[in-house]
């Protein structure tokens, strides 16, 4: 009867060496990149969970010399402008990843627009907040939660098209040609079979965009502006006036003397890194339900 194979690591073993002392590296390496995230939402957990309250989504920011208050009204801002960026953001960013993915992936204008998506991607976020500006606050004479959002539509719009792209270019060809060969146009075959397969990489892209717009702050300096007042009391014209978000808030408090706003700074940064991470989750749920 021979003898069973021994598998244990022999470390004399140059490769077997080799192999440990990289993966102790990597492992090292894993977990010092861990350590500032960790140490940051510690941090916030810390020194803004303390000021967690239903006042905090209630009330209005405090005057200099006032205690308590909220920040309520730039939560509302945030959505608002948000959601204004996504409307422009998501439809032109698909319908762009369709024609870069089916129609006209190999013509120049899609390289050229292919080019331009990934520049803007890691363009500074403070450039798209001086175009808006140039293109809507100097036209309309006012700081507005539009401008706002046409700013981080600019930021949403590469990201959205290029996994929208990818999503696409994934879904497998013998689906389009099963399609076409039952009597599908080609616009019906994308419309019916490419993008319904597509939907959870082209939805993963669209949380990501919005989870980053959500976060800027350089933009809106430029085009919201900020607002101690809530929005919508005056009706929809409201959206062409100034708007507080969280990020500007964070920014304008985290710089003054006055321990309560500082308090409501990191409470204010918590519920922002919690809404942002819970788009990323959602994120990464719906890709793993894709794969």
């Amino acid at each position: 009867m021979s003898a069973s194979p021994d598998f244990s690591r022999n470390f004399t073993d140059p490769r077997a060496l080799k192999s440990f002392i990289l993966s102790t590296i990597t492992v090292g390496c894993a977990i010092l990149a861990c350590i500032p995230l960790f140490s940051v939402l510690a941090m916030l957990i810390l020194r803004g969970g303390r000021r967690f309250s239903l006042e905090l989504f209630t009330s209005l920011p405090p005057t200099a010399f006032d205690s308590g208050g909220g920040f309520g009204n730039a939560i509302v801002g945030t959505v608002v402008m948000v959601g204004i960026a996504s409307l422009i953001a998501v439809p032109f960013g698909i319908i762009g990843a369709i024609y870069l993915a089916e129609f006209g992936p190999h013509t120049r204008i899609a390289t050229v627009a292919r080019f331009c998506a990934k520049t803007m991607t890691g363009i500074p976020s403070i450039l798209a907040g001086v175009f808006a500006y140039s293109v809507v606050v100097m036209v309309t004479g006012t700081y507005s939660a539009v401008a706002g959002g046409i700013a981080l539509s600019l930021l949403m719009l590469p990201t959205v098209m290029l996994t929208a792209e990818e999503a696409i270019q994934m879904v497998p060809a013998i689906m389009r040609e099963a399609a076409v060969g039952m009597g599908c146009t080609p616009t019906q075959a994308m419309w019916k079979v490419v993008l319904p397969k597509a939907m959870p990489g082209i939805i993963t892209g669209v949380m990501l965009a919005i989870a980053r717009a959500a976060g800027e702050t350089a933009p809106l300096l430029f085009t919201a502006l900020f607002s101690d007042y809530w929005m919508f009391q005056g009706g929809a014209g409201d959206l062409m006036e100034p708007t507080a978000s969280l990020a500007v808030l964070i920014y304008n408090f985290s710089g003054m003397p006055f321990e309560n706003q500082i308090q409501l700074a990191w409470a204010a940064s918590l519920v922002l890194v919690l809404m942002v991470f819970t788009l990323n989750i959602l994120s990464r749920l719906i890709g793993q339900r894709k794969k």
